[in-house]
């Protein structure tokens, strides 16, 4: 009857979905346990691939012994689902309670909370003889029974960690891009796993990040697989970190080796149905060294200061013809490929015909394919002073180093604008005008004169004022 029950559960476990959305479980092993059995916690994802995982938790009391995976796909009514679990397993190291505390996993980029329980551990559980009256148990393994020892087998893997850049040698302020990606081939057999990439990314971008360069990180939050082609072979590529990089200097950029840690299964040599089929270990995978050059700019004035990248001039004028003394708007955009955030404010070459405030700035910074793009917007506020036609080119100039032609260009307006109306130059001196108090001066006579009764009475007005204040202060200090 008992062989029975133990087969109506089986079928239970491998028919019994109760869902077909996506689903994560993590469940726990049961609240007593002998000291020879192991206590398991299992993640199971439902519908969905098992991209990646965090650490099973540490168990006061316990240790890890491996873990185990399986998968099914079932279709139900013309439905289909899957499913796929790990299984990690636990050995107790002594007999009492223990407690599993309440832990976190991160499953696919989710977290998951799970809460914690008490395990009590007790004698080792008696194991059925080989003379067992009611015969062979076929489930007896599986159950309890101590499953002979498993050879496992290492399987190779076809793949490879790589730090590539899109240019080997640019100009100071040229960017480029660097990419740290892993490579796996598409006819790998070896089961591979991420292993706590949190914390292994940071430590690896602070060994490659240069201390000479502008950094514009991509930010790359969801690791993704993308099929590329490589020297005629297909390969899936994770991108785990890419970034831009502006040298500051003349400075050789060495990116050192660098390592990530994966883990990767052993197959069992005779695969069991109930039992223990794979084996997991950490391996890593290096990169190798790599050097960008840094060639030296043509001889320029503005050699040391100049900005650098592709570029092109946006612009916008509030009206083309004005009146003297009217006011304009003038946005002068420097858009394109470079580092945006360095690109300094346009030459501005003062004229009296001109009033020409200094601009409000602001930035758009777009980064993806592998490139940062953007636009430096320069808004300027201006009032003309003289009648005329005025070439905004001759007031506002934006000089860098094109990455293309490999020469020094000028941005500058094809904009002309109409002034007409009197000159208001002379304007600015009458609006500062003291008024007829200084004009007074000169015909005012600059000998001493008598004080008349009136501002003698004023006088000591004044001074009594005082004496009072100087008492009432004295009376406050005494107290």
């Amino acid at each position: 009857m008992r062989k029975v029950g133990f087969l109506f559960l089986i079928i239970l476990l491998l028919t019994g979905v109760k869902s077909f959305g996506q689903q994560v479980s993590i469940d726990l092993g049961p609240d007593e346990i002998a000291s020879n059995q192991a206590f398991t916690i299992t993640l199971t994802i439902h519908n969905e691939r098992l991209e990646n995982y965090s650490s099973f938790p540490e168990i006061p009391g316990f240790v890890k012994r491996g873990t185990s995976s399986s998968s099914s796909t079932n279709f139900i009514n013309g439905r289909r689902s899957s499913s796929q679990s790990i299984i990690q397993n636990y050995v107790a190291t002594a007999e009492g309670e223990f407690t599993l505390n309440s832990f976190v996993m991160k499953v696919n980029e989710q977290t998951y909370r799970v809460k914690g329980k008490k395990i009590k551990v007790g004698p080792p559980a008696q194991r059925r003889q080989r003379n067992d009256p009611f015969g062979s148990d076929p489930f007896q393994d599986f159950f309890g029974r101590q499953e002979a020892p498993q050879e496992f087998v290492d399987v190779k893997a076809d793949a490879f960690l790589a730090l590539t850049t899109d240019k080997s040698s640019v100009y100071p302020g040229e960017g480029f891009t660097l990419t740290l990606a892993f490579y796996v081939a598409s006819n790998n057999r070896a089961d591979m796993r991420f292993y706590e990439l949190s914390k292994q990314i940071p430590e690896i971008m602070k060994k490659i990040k240069p201390a000479n360069c502008w950094e514009e990180n991509f930010n790359i939050d969801n690791i993704t697989g993308e099929p590329v082609e490589i020297n005629g072979e297909s390969y899936t590529q994770f991108k785990i970190y890419q970034a831009a990089y502006y040298p500051l200097n003349n400075e050789t950029i060495n990116f050192p080796k660098v390592g990530l840690d994966l883990i990767k299964y052993k197959v069992a040599k005779n695969p069991t149905f109930f039992g223990r089929n794979k084996q997991e270990e950490i391996v890593t995978f290096n990169t190798k060294p790599k050097q960008v050059t840094i060639k030296e700019l043509p001889p320029h004035p503005l050699k040391e200061s100049v900005t650098v990248g592709n570029y092109r001039l946006k612009e916008k004028l509030s009206s083309q013809t004005l009146k003297t003394g009217e006011s304009f708007n003038y946005a002068f955009d420097v858009t394109g490929e470079g580092n945006i955030s360095a690109i300094g404010e346009p030459r501005l070459y003062e004229d009296e015909n001109f009033d020409i405030y200094s601009p409000n700035i602001r930035q758009d910074i777009s980064r993806g394919h592998g490139k940062v793009r953007g636009t430096k917007s320069f808004s300027y506020y201006g009032i003309p002073n003289e009648p005329g036609e005025y070439a905004l080119g001759d007031y506002l100039q934006f000089i860098y180093f094109n990455v293309k032609t490999e020469t020094y260009d000028t941005l500058r307006s094809d904009i002309i604008l109409t002034v007409t109306g009197e000159s208001k130059k002379n304007e600015y001196i009458l609006s500062n005008d003291m008024g007829s108090f200084y004009d007074a001066m000169d015909i005012q006579s600059n000998q001493l004169q008598p004080l008349d009764a009136q501002d003698r009475m004023r006088s000591m007005a004044n001074i009594a004022i005082f004496v009072l204040i100087g008492l009432v202060a004295l009376v406050m200090f005494k107290k």
